[in-house]
């Protein structure tokens, strides 16, 4: 866990081999938990990757606060992630405030290492001993995989013993509906600008796999605030809708390791961010947390 776009589904994706957590370069991209699992010669460790923790006000932004601290009590170990070429902000102290009750191990990893100069790494890990009795303080670099052998080393010694809860081939639980309209969502994300990432709510409303043609047909409907977003994502002549379909649908091909056939559509929810009913249609329930 850490504040918005320090890069916890970056590291979840690198430790688990597969991109089970959709990544962009703006913050509050995770919206609900993800779970990734890591399967290891005498073992299995569950990582959930949870959404940024930050000052929320929106009900959508509500939920996603809740989704993560409601993780605290689920898991043995938590991993704090902070950015090492950002500075330590009031959202990092709210996480801080929300460890104080916690009885379990906790390890903050300063990720992006790769950005900043190494010279400044020691005085910066000697700072944040004095915010919590952590575990450890690991420099990390999720993208480049620096030092993550090393968390994994400490996440291994520190786990209690306990069942293997998936099958070995397993790597995540979450849906193929899911991950599809979640890729959808990283394309909208990063193609567009300004508040339409954050007004966007993808849902698939088919999804039909035929073994004999090699091929999944899915059709999902893009969900936005208003209709100038409507037609900022459709763009001139549908050059936009084209161009995230068609991002979406190469990088679905490659995790399904099929052909789809992918079919975009856009709809106007007004307002649904601050509709909690909107909000529980497009699968973020707010009453469950």
């Amino acid at each position: 866990m850490g504040k918005p776009n320090v890069g916890k589904s970056t590291l979840l994706n690198h430790i688990i081999g597969e991109k089970v957590a959709i990544t962009t370069y703006k913050p509050q991209t995770t919206r609900n938990r993800i779970m990734g699992i890591k399967n290891v010669d005498d073992g299995q460790i569950i990582f959930l990757d949870t959404p940024g923790i930050h000052r929320a006000k929106t009900p959508l932004n509500q939920y996603m606060v809740k989704e993560a601290v409601g993780t605290f009590g689920d898991v043995d170990i938590l991993l704090f992630i902070i950015d090492a070429d950002a500075p330590f902000g009031r959202d990092d102290e709210l996480i801080i405030e929300s460890l104080r009750d916690l009885a379990i191990p906790v390890i903050l990893l300063i990720n992006k290492i790769d950005l900043v100069d190494k010279r400044t790494l020691l005085p910066l890990i000697d700072e944040k001993r004095n915010l919590y009795a952590f575990e450890e303080i690991i420099p990390v670099s999720a993208r480049t995989g620096l030092n993550v052998e090393r968390v994994m080393g400490m996440i291994w010694n520190l786990l209690p013993e306990g069942p293997r809860y998936f099958p070995e081939e397993m790597f995540t639980d979450i849906s193929e509906r899911f991950i599809a309209a979640e890729i959808i969502r990283e394309k909208v994300m990063l193609l567009t600008h300004q508040e339409i990432p954050y007004s966007t709510a993808v849902v698939v409303d088919s999804f039909k796999e035929d073994e004999a043609k090699n091929l999944i047909s899915i059709s999902a409907t893009i969900n936005v605030e208003k209709n100038s977003q409507k037609g900022i994502v459709i763009g001139r002549k549908g050059s936009m809708l084209k161009a995230i379909g068609t991002q979406a649908r190469l990088e679905m091909e490659k995790f399904f390791a099929t052909r789809i056939f992918l079919e975009l559509f856009v709809r106007v929810s007004k307002d649904w961010t601050k509709d909690e009913r909107k909000l529980e249609e497009f699968g973020y329930n707010t009453k469950k947390v």
